[in-house]
């Protein structure tokens, strides 16, 4: 059975591209299109990995972690952050986050990240 992604991504080319891209390495995948709609989607069932934006409108990426840690308690997905902006990898980090990935960035540095989060829970 396909792992399952939740990726949350502003950037409707960007989402789309990375659906296509992930659904060809066997991954199945659910977007968000911001954290709200990405909290939502959390309501119906629980991914294997979460792919961050952080930058987004209604709800930013840190704001949709801090939601999500404080609804759902229990819930330990990885997460790995793919962002435009380097500063905040200190604080995403010491939230649990198991990558951090600046845009721009190779298909298989992701690639890389999300085999090594499901190998062994930590993407580096």
């Amino acid at each position: 059975m396909a792992k399952k992604i939740l990726l949350i991504e502003d950037d409707l080319q960007v989402l789309e591209l990375l659906k296509v891209w992930l659904a060809a390495h066997d991954y199945s995948v659910e977007m968000a299109s911001n954290g709200e709609e990405g909290l939502r989607k959390l309501k119906d069932t629980v991914p294997d990995l979460i792919i961050l934006d952080v930058f987004m409108p209604r709800m930013d990426g840190y704001s949709f972690l801090m939601k999500m840690k404080e609804e759902n308690p229990l819930i330990k997905v990885p997460i790995i952050v793919l962002t435009g902006k380097d500063k905040m990898r200190d604080l995403f980090e010491m939230e649990g986050v198991v990558a951090y990935v600046v845009k721009p960035f190779s298909p298989e540095e992701l690639l890389g990240k999300i085999k090594q989060a499901f190998e062994t829970g930590a993407a580096g």
